[in-house]
């Protein structure tokens, strides 16, 4: 029997943070992608909160928590108010699984207080460096931004481009930044900061120094930046164990439940 999904609202210092929660046992908190909310871990949670105390909480800015100023976004904000949140709800020796920039603030979370993570599942980490990001990163910025000179730009040719029967890219386009801008946090925090603010916050340097036991959830239809990420993560994370799982990092985290159970089995099970 599936047990019930519950909501939950807490203030903490830095806003309000929304979180849904199934079942008991030992605690797993899942962080939610870029382009997601907690909403994203309702099928994962149903399978393993037979087993676990599952908690998902939306991250500052996302789904029904609390938004920021525009100025106010970072990852370690972030870090900080997850720490304050987990203390709050008396979530202690937990297990994190979380996607893309929940990743990112799931491996900061775990460098800072190494003592209450028992371990990581993760997928397409956000946060990392390598020349090959540089162009997605360009074009995710001015997707981003309404004020950007290549997307003011574009559309001021578009009649030309229609003449050239561009339709169907242009319309591919404005969906994209559609997609973007509905998700104001994510834009802020990942596209809309100094440079030296988001290098500040990166995980290259600090990932050699992550000694807890990750599992990377790696698609077999992933894209090319999913790829070069886990591999980086992969390369320079010292625990890390890399699991081929089928479908794509959009469709297959429901069927990753035996993955995490055996993991959290596993680690456990460790003295």
């Amino acid at each position: 029997m599936t047990p019930p999904v519950r909501n939950g609202r807490i203030r903490l210092t830095q806003g309000t943070v929304f979180w849904r929660e199934v079942g008991f046992g030992p605690t797993l908190v899942f962080l939610h992608g870029s382009w997601r909310d907690s909403g994203q871990w309702l099928p994962l949670m149903a399978q393993l909160g037979r087993q676990f105390h599952c908690v998902a909480p939306d991250l500052l800015g996302f789904g029904e928590s609390s938004r920021l100023a525009k100025g106010q976004y970072s990852v370690d904000l972030e870090v900080a108010c997850l720490a304050e949140y987990l203390a709050n709800i008396r979530a202690h020796s937990h297990l994190l699984i979380a996607d893309s920039l929940g990743a990112w603030v799931a491996t900061r979370y775990s460098l800072l207080h190494p003592q209450k993570v028992r371990g990581l599942v993760l997928m397409a980490p956000e946060g990392l460096t390598h020349p090959t990001f540089e162009e997605r990163w360009q074009k995710m910025r001015w997707l981003a931004s309404p004020w950007a000179v290549p997307g003011w730009g574009l559309w001021l040719i578009a009649p030309l481009i229609r003449l050239l029967k561009g339709d169907r890219w242009l319309q591919k386009v404005r969906q994209k930044q559609k997609e973007a801008r509905s998700y104001q946090a994510a834009c802020k925090l990942l596209f809309q900061r100094r440079r030296v603010a988001l290098q500040a916050e990166q995980l290259n340097a600090v990932l050699p120094d992550l000694n807890l036991p990750v599992l990377l959830l790696h698609p077999e239809k992933a894209s090319h930046h999913t790829q070069l990420a886990n591999t980086l993560f992969h390369n320079l994370a010292p625990q890390t164990q890399l699991l081929t799982i089928p479908g794509d990092e959009f469709t297959a985290w429901p069927m990753t439940a035996e993955a995490i159970q055996t993991f959290a089995d596993a680690i456990a099970s460790t003295p």
